[in-house]
């Protein structure tokens, strides 16, 4: 349940720019820190087509859909504003923020926290995507229980692959790497995926087998089929992040090869003043757990920095100046 924005011009506090765990964990602490916050969300999370969330303590197997829609109740319980729309521009002047959307009217805000997320951009191969956050996976610690002891096929996809072809052995003894375009592992990572009992098959993987909406196996260019119940694969992180070209803050490329990020500091600080960003727009390996608290850390910092700024105020006013 999403609401209508009010229309005075009065500037909040804050706007977040983007309603997942992160976005709306920062928006929880502001509004209890009773900071005016406005949460803006476009309704498409990374995480939609998962069944579950997992190793999120106290919330194991929640659906992403109703921990969402929970931390949204949460964030309204204390005065915040949780909004359904899209954030197509930003733009900076001296008192802080105008933040256009692309069916309310525009908000005003002294700070910003982007948790936007990201898009997962998957391997050019037929099949890959319909089957994704099912039995096309990437992540063990998020669905590695769940697919314990089952065929899994690892498709090379990046730097990162024999480690997680590596980290798939850990749930299932029956592993294997497809190279597909990628270079042939080195010397080393082949002794070390041998002796992990872990098969490398060459050869461009051109499509999944699927009989009975489950996926069965793998194609190789040349016709052959290896038989496999799941494909793991390290997609590539695009930043949801083109809306801050207004401000100069622009996605750059992210130094694990994993795709792209908007840097920060550990508290989640941007390089434009009056910017915070967290969750996977920053850091595109985190997981709910992680990004939840990414974002109540940058809320914090958020908060502290306009007391910071209130308090100079005050001073200054008692002053005369």
């Amino acid at each position: 349940m999403t609401e209508q924005v009010n229309r005075e011009n009065t500037a909040r506090d804050v706007v977040v720019i983007g309603g997942g765990a992160a976005g709306l964990s920062g928006a929880l602490l502001l509004a209890r820190a009773r900071r005016s916050v406005v949460v803006v969300d476009s309704g498409e999370p990374r995480n939609a087509p998962a069944e579950g969330v997992h190793g999120l303590l106290g919330r194991e197997g929640v659906s992403p859909t109703d921990l969402l829609a929970r931390g949204g109740e949460e964030v309204r319980r204390y005065g915040g504003q949780v909004v359904n729309d899209e954030v197509t521009a930003v733009e900076r002047d001296d008192t802080g923020f105008t933040v256009t959307l692309a069916e309310g009217p525009s908000l005003r805000a002294r700070r910003l926290l982007v948790t936007t997320g990201l898009v997962d951009e998957l391997p050019d191969v037929p099949g890959l995507r319909s089957r994704w956050g099912r039995d096309v996976l990437h992540c063990p610690y998020c669905h590695g229980w769940e697919v314990r002891d089952r065929a899994i096929g690892v498709l090379a996809s990046g730097p990162t692959s024999v480690h997680q072809a590596l980290l798939f052995r850990q749930w299932s003894a029956d592993v294997m790497l497809f190279t597909h375009d990628r270079p042939a592992p080195s010397p080393e990572e082949l002794e070390r995926l041998v002796a992990r009992g872990i098969d490398v098959v060459d050869g461009e993987v051109t499509g999944v087998e699927v009989v009975d909406d489950r996926l069965t196996g793998v194609r190789l260019a040349d016709g052959t089929v290896h038989e496999r119940e799941v494909v793991a694969v390290a997609p590539r992180a695009r930043a949801r992040g083109g809306f801050l070209a207004g401000i100069g803050l622009r996605p750059v490329t992210h130094p694990a090869g994993v795709g792209e990020h908007v840097p920060t500091d550990p508290t989640g600080r941007t390089e434009v003043p009056g910017v915070w960003a967290a969750g996977n727009v920053t850091d595109p390996m985190a997981q709910v757990g992680a990004a939840a608290a990414a974002g109540a850390t940058a809320g914090a910092r958020i908060n502290a920095d306009l007391v910071e700024e209130e308090t100079r105020l005050a001073v200054s006013a008692r002053r005369g100046l």
